[in-house]
């Protein structure tokens, strides 16, 4: 799928604050989109309207493969999503996790799939330990392979490398070019190597 993602006039009311507005972009196939501004601008809350997590106040946002709208469970199908908030069961060693996650949402070949995802993010030796044993940056790898599973059209990250040493976010920029291959990545950051690598950009006041 060649997805592309328009997102048109929105705007976010936290009352009696008005977090952004009129915000009007088009992230195009193949593509890897930043989105920057200062803490506060509203940088994570419009990656969760685009993700459908968050309602918009005003506007909306429209995804299309060759001009045909995607309908609501095919937008699903589409994005995955990467944030500090999203949880792992740490009860569960990261195998499990993923085993879990690509039950239920019925990815096929799973477990080809897992392995090499786990592979991609360097967790192949860690793959039967609990999650409650993992860093922060372990668990950041995890997510990557999780948002991965199904294979999204859209990628969108929330401070792609926060918790990451050096060589792990090398693994993160090796993960948007493979991405930008079939799909496109949205991403939230301030971090002046990751705006870099970007062909679009929009900076929130």
């Amino acid at each position: 799928m060649a997805v592309r993602v328009v997102c048109h006039d929105l705007t976010k009311h936290f009352p009696p604050r008005t977090l952004f507005r009129g915000v009007s972009v088009t992230v195009e196939p193949h593509s890897l989109f930043a989105v920057t501004g200062r803490n506060g601008a509203g940088k994570t809350t419009l990656l969760k309207i685009i993700a459908g997590l968050v309602p918009s106040s005003c506007g909306s946002v429209h995804f299309s493969d060759g001009g045909r709208i995607l309908s609501l469970g095919e937008i699903r199908q589409t994005i995955g999503m990467v944030a500090p908030d999203l949880a792992l069961y740490d009860a569960l060693s990261g195998l499990e996790n993923l085993a879990f996650f690509a039950e239920v949402r019925g990815v096929a070949a799973a477990r080809e799939q897992i392995a090499e995802l786990l592979e991609l993010v360097g967790l192949t030796k860690r793959r039967h330990d609990p999650v409650a044993t993992y860093s922060s940056g372990m668990k950041q790898r995890l997510q990557y392979a999780h948002a991965l599973l199904h294979t999204p059209s859209i990628l969108i990250l929330d401070e792609p490398t926060s918790n990451l040493d050096s060589a792990g976010a090398q693994v993160v920029y090796g993960i948007m070019q493979r991405q930008r291959q079939h799909g496109s990545v949205v991403y939230a950051t301030n971090d002046a190597r990751e705006v870099a690598l970007a062909d679009a950009i929009l900076q929130l006041d």
